[in-house]
């Protein structure tokens, strides 16, 4: 594979869809394709046009930009043009430099809130005349299947008001598509065959896959450019009636330049929000997540928050209140509209650090919050603790030492939730030590008018103190009263000790104790692209992300690099050194540059979801992922704050929870 096969763009349109590919144009995922539209926004994603082939000709002479890969292993064509650059600003452009006729540039962006894809080709300077040819590939199939060749797909179109109108599956759930062209339409009905996509392959699934191509759009380049738009109903997108498609093309054009005219960051921040009913959400990642209740909240503190997007925040916080039941919030919100799944013990309570950020912060008075929506979100804050304390589903109950005990077998509950048929790989029931601090947080968030929870917390502080301290090693134990027997352990090392120091609004532990987990962390644990979810000295380490679906879920969690805990463990490093300007600059010097440079030169604003956990540390997984973008804006933002302005080491200040 390619450099420029390694590199992944992303278009999203604020409601699910998505487009998304390499910098060559070779597809290399399943999820490589240029027209997604979500039926039910942000879910029921339907992939309707995979990609298109591009054929320029120039005095006789043709050239393709951009190959397709088959099960061969070759790109073909042969003599494919690969792109001379690309840039993601303000959306994906290519540049090709075609042999004696100039540099034509080809651009894609997707129209917010509205299931369309506008392309254009144009040369850069002057008008050297020619043709265009571009060849749609059509499946419309759901966004993680594969699409294969059968009798029962309608390639003729039918015209319309806008322009031709594919319905490739009438009668079904597949919507039509409807593309508006300056170029003359050729009906040139095609089956392209066995399109191998070598990173399905990699990842063990299945990896070929058949196109409908059903003809050819052809336009003369002597004009001012080619434009191909695709659109659907899924979205309610506009239709150009009356207008011409350049015409169309350049007002759609003029209209996101301006949406997006911010920073590479804030442009990356608006591809995660999106709608969800009349409310918003975030995308846990693309491009197989959709909103996830634990990785949404962890992620809008970052995303949102630091961001000034205070009323996107609101309208989030409110969306969720309205899913809470048994003082949970869903883990996730399945994608075909089935009941969502409560099977998270910490995402209520990342709920509640977030909107007690945002209800204490500048959020509530910047985005205009009302008095009802306040009390849509204190009402949900009262009712997730209240039903913890009452106890709920998967025994998550609070104990007589004051901590909060969760879990059954055959069910994952924490963030490190990989399971593999009936085995959970992480079962970690019992008290998981990132669960108390964030249980204790939660309480001190929601104490200060009430006399019962400054005591429950106050045992609870007393408890974690005397039960997860482990004195031969120096660190916290990851679990206490694992399977609910009283008095054992699990002395695994783990990153999520850290949220005792770091990550959350008040540390656990401090001073020498904190010292130590710091240390500990940073020398087993720490690596240039975030922190390894186990210790490479345990027998059970796995230092490479390979492999077929179960190799990869059984390493996911034992040895796998997170990036989102790098906030979390700066933050704790900045902690015990002192938030002063000298410690920030060297956090920011040691553990932020390898990421943000990640960020800036392969990312494209974006960073990815795991990595090896050994060097070289070869990203993996999902690799456009909402929290770790989110943990890298939150820390940089707090190390801004320590470098501008020296505050006391936190054994002085109200960081560490005091009753």
């Amino acid at each position: 594979m390619s450099r420029l096969d390694e590199r992944e763009w992303l278009e999203t349109d604020g409601l699910g869809g998505f487009a998304s590919g390499t910098v060559s144009l070779v597809p290399t995922r399943r999820y490589h394709a240029l027209f997604m539209a979500a039926l039910e926004p942000p879910g029921e994603r339907f992939t309707l046009v995979n990609g298109v082939s591009a054929q320029v000709s120039v005095d006789g002479v043709s050239f393709t930009l951009g190959g397709h890969r088959f099960a061969d292993g070759e790109v073909h064509p042969a003599s494919a043009l690969l792109p001379s650059s690309f840039e993601c600003s303000p959306w994906p452009t290519w540049r090709f430099e075609v042999p004696g006729a100039g540099v034509l540039v080809h651009e894609l962006f997707l129209v917010h809130e509205s299931a369309t894809c506008v392309m254009s080709w144009h040369w850069e300077s002057g008008s050297p005349g020619g043709t265009l040819r571009v060849r749609p590939f059509f499946s419309g199939r759901d966004v993680h299947a594969l699409h294969h060749e059968n009798p029962a797909i309608e390639m003729s179109p039918q015209a319309c008001a806008s322009g031709l109108r594919f319905d490739l599956y009438p009668g079904s759930a597949v919507p039509p598509v409807v593309v508006t062209s300056t170029g003359r339409y050729r009906h040139d009905p095609l089956w392209y065959r066995s399109f191998l996509y070598e990173e399905e392959q990699r990842r063990g699934f299945d990896c070929l896959e058949d196109l409908a191509a059903p003809g050819v759009f052809e336009s003369d380049l002597s004009r001012l450019e080619a434009v191909l738009i695709l659109s659907s109903e899924a979205g309610g997108a506009a239709r150009p009636l009356g207008i011409s498609p350049t015409c169309w093309r350049r007002r759609l054009a003029e209209r996101e330049r301006a949406r997006r005219a911010e920073s590479q960051e804030a442009r990356a921040v608006d591809q995660y929000l999106v709608r969800r009913r009349g409310g918003a959400s975030l995308i846990a990642g693309y491009p197989w997540f959709l909103d996830w209740g634990r990785d949404t909240f962890i992620s809008l503190r970052g995303l949102l928050l630091e961001t000034g997007r205070y009323a996107e925040a609101k309208e989030i916080l409110i969306e969720w209140a309205r899913a809470c039941e048994g003082g949970l919030l869903p883990n996730r919100f399945p994608d075909r509209g089935q009941d969502p799944e409560y099977n998270s013990v910490d995402a209520a309570l990342w709920y509640v650090i977030a909107a007690s950020s945002f209800l204490e912060g500048e959020g509530a008075k910047e985005s205009g919050i009302t008095r009802g929506e306040r009390e849509t979100i204190e009402s949900a804050l009262e009712a997730i603790l209240d039903g913890l304390v009452r106890g709920t589903r998967h025994g998550i109950r609070v104990d007589d030492d004051g901590l909060l005990a969760a879990g059954e077998p055959g069910v994952q509950l924490t963030w490190m939730d990989a399971k593999i048929g009936d085995w959970v790989v992480t079962p970690r029931i019992g008290k998981p030590v990132e669960v108390q601090a964030l249980w204790l947080n939660a309480l001190l968030a929601m104490s200060r008018q009430s006399r019962t929870r400054r005591a429950l917390l106050a045992k609870g502080l007393k408890s974690f103190e005397r039960r997860f301290w482990n004195e031969r090693l120096g660190c916290l134990y990851d679990v206490v009263d694992v399977d609910h027997r009283a008095g054992t352990v699990d002395p695994s090392l783990r990153p999520n000790q850290i949220f005792a120091v770091g990550g959350l609004p008040a540390a656990l532990v401090s001073g020498r104790r904190a010292e130590a987990i710091v240390r500990r962390v940073e020398s087993e644990l720490w690596t240039p692209m975030g922190l390894r979810s186990l210790s490479p000295k345990d027998p059970r380490y796995v230092g490479r992300y390979e492999g077929g679906p179960v190799e990869r879920d059984a390493a996911y969690h034992q040895g796998t690099v997170w990036l989102w805990l790098i906030g979390p463990f700066v933050e704790a490093w900045l902690r015990v050194n002192g938030p002063s300007a000298e410690s920030a600059r060297e956090a920011r010097r040691r553990f932020l540059e390898p990421l943000d440079q990640y960020r800036r030169e392969v990312g494209f604003g974006h960073l990815p979801e795991i990595a090896d956990g050994d060097a070289p540390h070869t990203a993996r997984g999902c690799p456009f992922q909402a929290w770790s973008l989110a943990e890298l804006i939150r820390i940089d933002r707090e190390l801004t704050r320590s470098e501008v302005k020296r505050v006391a080491r936190p054994t002085e200040t109200k960081s560490q929870i005091r009753v």
